[in-house]
């Protein structure tokens, strides 16, 4: 039988997640911008803050879903990504199309996350929409 993982446990692996890309993207921006990167407070610093703090997660996070089918926060609370078709591997544009729906889930005060509280099979509408759902991992 298919277990889906909740909405707390789906909390701690992206607690675990920003915490990873905070380590690996921290670094290299106050080596390049200093201390003045934390304290301006403008979206875009310049063309290092674009890449390290958008451009590399992004491709992060799609390269552990595409490979692994979790990011080391999933691994943590043994859950994994999977096709909610065939409960296989999500395709590549499927790991895409998630990425890019996080945005979508997040628009409306966060309400597309919130859905895994209260939907059955604990699916994010970034789930709905790329047609994945999170299960946890048989050990």
């Amino acid at each position: 039988m298919t277990e889906y993982v909740g909405f707390w446990k789906r909390v701690v692996a992206t607690l675990i997640d920003s915490v990873l890309i905070m380590v690996i993207t921290l670094p290299p921006l106050l080596a390049i911008y200093g201390m003045a990167y934390l304290e301006n407070g403008e979206t875009f610093q310049g063309p290092a803050d674009i890449i390290f703090s958008y451009l590399l997660p992004m491709v992060l996070v799609i390269l552990f879903w595409a490979k692994k089918q979790a990011t080391p926060g999933k691994m943590a609370v043994s859950a994994k990504i999977v096709d909610a078709k065939t409960g296989g591997k999500p395709s590549t544009k499927q790991c895409v199309g998630r990425y890019f729906a996080y945005f979508l889930s997040f628009i409306p005060f966060g309400l597309g996350f919130l859905w895994v509280a209260f939907d059955p099979k604990k699916q994010s509408w970034h789930d709905k929409l790329a047609g994945t759902v999170v299960v946890k991992i048989k050990q």
